[in-house]
């Protein structure tokens, strides 16, 4: 039984290394895309910045899952957030003022959660657990 948990256990590793590295290709894909679209247009404007940042934040996040093996919790996010403003710069002149008062409502409330799960992660720190 012990040989077909460890089997099973480097599975899902390998099927998780394979679908971040699919994650990661797909990013950079995206960046590319990206950048020639700006290139064709012959101007940078702020909602393609804040999606080259979202693309950055998403290969981050892969860096570190590779690098730990742990999701950070933080980094979903501060994509949130993101996405959240860039909504909002895209959208500016068709939003009503509730709905632009309900975004910021929700950015508020993601910053709110990223301020708690700070302080709780100071505050009160995982205790290790030695590797068997």
């Amino acid at each position: 039984m012990n040989e077909i948990n460890k089997f099973g256990h480097k599975a899902i590793i390998l099927v998780e290394d394979v679908g971040l590295l699919i994650i990661a290709i797909a990013t950079v894909i995206a960046i590319g895309i990206e950048i020639m679209v700006m290139v064709d247009a012959q101007t940078v404007r702020l909602a393609d910045l804040l999606l080259l940042f979202i693309y950055l934040e998403v290969l981050a996040m892969v860096a570190m899952y590779l690098e730990s093996g742990k999701l950070p919790v933080r980094m979903p996010l501060y994509i949130a957030i993101v996405a959240l403003a860039r909504y909002m710069i895209l959208d500016m002149k068709s939003l009503d003022n509730w709905r632009i008062l309900v975004i910021a409502g929700a950015i508020l409330l993601i910053s709110l959660a990223i301020i708690a799960h700070r302080y709780g992660h100071t505050k009160f720190p995982y205790k290790k657990i030695d590797a068997k």
